[in-house]
């Protein structure tokens, strides 16, 4: 067998759904997922194919949060060391089960199959729900949420060993009470550009800086913005539009995106700390944004989904500067197919983007 296609051999332990497969059965699974399933099977069997194929690169799409869904090309290689990666810095056995709860058109269920491959993993893979834990009653080593499954599942979450949360950020409210559980939960950083998570922080201990993984160097650009460097993972050094403050050479501080950074009268503004100030005060989703101003150059502006009220808003942790000008409602917020809020649009539907 060719080094380069070791990709197309499970690790003896691999087993899917209490199954073990060998690259042949797996071959057929993958065909009665895509004729037969549902639409996250069939999903899950194009991407089984996908990977076990010969060729040695493999296609991921990106989330579209900021910009258009595309389709970047990776060695499957890539995965597979970003697989071992989180195996080493999770701890991850040969024979731990596994759950993936999340939809595999997205590039977080497509590894959590890559890390069971690799890895040896006893993977159970169930349709993606926002109360994920529901009907499950065995315990697993490992899993991945977002913040809405978490959330729903506080009740049931100690039968998890090890929790990554990611796609979304947690609010401090919900990082506030994962410290009561035994389930030790991990928030991830990353982007499809860097084949899943290359950092995390340990909620469950009250971390609040991101430690890098094995084999991962960080550095700021001149916008103060995170850079990447992870050859095993992209050949290209990875220039983000997060915003950072580097706390050590493997640390960091994640203060929010580039592009949604606000400048009012010569101060830059984060909206996402604000945001973070203000979610225990407002129930209803919401987000922070720079409209623009005469003589500010740009105002802090506040936007609800939802019907128009009256908000009783302490802003008192909240330099004057920074605190909303204004408040908008908008009934229903644009949101991208996982769900994470499309602010650009809303702003546009809400003319905002002209003084």
């Amino acid at each position: 067998m060719e080094h380069h296609l070791t990709h197309t051999i499970p690790h003896q332990l691999f087993q899917l759904n209490g199954v073990h497969y060998d690259s042949t059965s797996i071959k057929d699974f993958a065909y009665n997922s895509i004729k037969e399933g549902t639409e996250n099977e069939s999903n899950l069997g194009q991407f089984i194919l996908d990977w076990i194929d010969n060729s040695v690169q493999i296609g991921l799409q990106t989330s579209g949060t900021t910009s258009k869904p595309k389709t970047i090309f990776f060695p499957k290689e890539a995965l597979i060391n970003s697989a071992k990666a989180t195996g080493v810095f999770f701890y991850l056995r040969p024979g731990n089960s596994a759950l993936c709860c999340l939809p595999f058109s997205y590039i977080a269920a497509k590894m959590m199959f890559v890390r069971a491959w690799v890895l040896g993993l006893k993977l159970d893979i169930i349709e993606p729900s926002s109360s994920p834990l529901k009907l499950i009653s065995k315990p697993y080593d490992f899993s991945a949420m977002v913040p809405l499954q978490i959330y729903n599942s506080l009740s049931k979450l100690n039968q998890i060993g090890t929790l990554l949360v990611g796609g979304a950020a947690v609010s401090i409210d919900l990082a506030h009470q994962l410290k009561q559980y035994n389930c030790t939960v991990f928030e991830t950083f990353g982007m499809t550009e860097t084949v899943s998570h290359i950092a995390a922080k340990n909620l469950s201990e009250g971390e609040t800086v991101f430690r890098v993984l094995p084999n991962i160097s960080i550095a700021q650009d001149d916008r103060g913005c995170l850079t990447v460097n992870a050859p095993h993972l992209n050949p290209k050094l990875l220039q983000t539009n997060d915003v950072v403050s580097l706390i050590s050479n493997d640390t960091f501080e994640w203060l929010g995106r580039f592009d949604h950074v606000i400048n009012s009268g010569g101060v830059k503004i984060h909206p996402e700390v604000l945001e973070q100030k203000l979610q225990n005060q407002i129930k209803a989703p919401f987000f922070i944004a720079g409209v623009p101003d005469e003589v500010l150059g740009q105002k802090v502006v506040l936007i609800i989904e939802g019907k128009a009220k009256q908000l009783d808003l302490d802003l008192n942790e909240i330099e004057a500067i920074k605190r909303p000008k204004a408040t908008y409602f908008l009934p229903q917020f644009q949101r991208t197919k996982s769900r994470k809020i499309q602010r650009q649009k809303i702003l546009d539907l809400l003319n905002l983007n002209h003084p």
